[in-house]
Formats: structure tokens, sequence, C-alpha cells
């Protein structure tokens, strides 16, 4: 049986590397895919630094949509690498994808995929003993700008043990 893969968009990869977390997703997942889409929004950023990034993270692997005429029926709904992870996702019958936008999760939800947000992996990592408490982290995220509100974080901290 072919691998089924677990794939990511942007923003989670940028808000765990923002936070020393990029790790996580090997330890939980072994393996990451990203669409060309993914790869190329990742890097405009920085292309010097986040092509580094990528080079000292072989286990997350570039993989191109093999039609993207599956890509195009979710744009203009959603963004093009979101687009893009959901035709990847269905194409390779993905055991879970990666996104945080609203949007995004939403589409993938009702097209019948297992999603999870960069808040989930999070809680996965704490469940899996890889990392002792979410709450830094959440600050942190905040910090670098990434927009949790607070019933958000309340939330997290309560699937995390870390309040009542």
């Amino acid at each position: 049986m072919p691998i089924q893969p677990v794939i990511s968009n942007t923003s989670p990869l940028i808000g765990l590397l923002g936070i020393n977390c990029l790790p996580l997703l090997q330890d939980l997942y072994t393996e990451v895919w990203i669409p060309r889409e993914v790869e190329e929004e990742f890097l405009a950023a920085d292309k010097t630094f986040y092509q580094e990034v990528l080079n000292k993270a072989p286990w997350i692997k570039v993989v191109d949509v093999t039609n993207p005429q599956n890509a195009i029926i979710y744009q203009g709904i959603i963004d093009a690498g979101e687009a893009e992870v959901l035709a990847l996702a269905v194409e390779h019958n993905a055991r879970l994808v990666i996104l945080d936008e609203n949007k995004g999760r939403q589409r993938a939800t009702q097209i019948g995929l297992k999603v999870k947000g960069t808040l989930g992996v999070l809680l996965e990592a704490k469940e899996e003993g890889l990392i002792v408490a979410i709450k830094p982290l959440l600050i942190q995220l905040r910090a670098n700008g990434i927009r949790l509100s607070e019933s958000l974080i309340n939330k997290v901290l309560q699937k995390a043990g870390e309040i009542d």
C-alpha cells in the first residue's frame, strides 16, 4: 500500500520554525510533504535563510501536484498554496493536512480530509511527551505576530491540561 503522507501548508511551517519547534513535525510524522507552491511561499520572505532551513530538514519533501487542474478547482476560495495542499492530499490519500487558515480547514474537512493546525501539532507533541508545556509556545507565537484569540488559547490550554 502506498504511503499516506502528511502534507503541510506554509503558515504552520513558519509558525513552528519561529518557536524552534519545526523538528516536532519529523518527530510526530517522520516525513512531511509540501507542494511546490508552498515551497515558493516559504522561500518568498527570505530565500537564502528559508532554503537553508529546508536543506537542514530533508524530511520535508517538496512534491509536485500530479494534475494542476486539481488545485485550480480550489483557487478563488482559498489561496494557491492551500489549493495545492488539498490537491496533493486528495491525489495521495493523505492521512493528515496541516493548515491554519479557516477557509482552507473548512474546505479540507468538506472533502473528507483530516485536518490539524499548528496548535493541534503542539497538542499532539505534548501528548507524546515531546514538549513539556504549550503556554510558553503560545506566548512566543503571539510575540512572533501569529494571531491567536484568547478563546482559542484557553481552549488549547484546557485540552493540554494547563488550565482548568
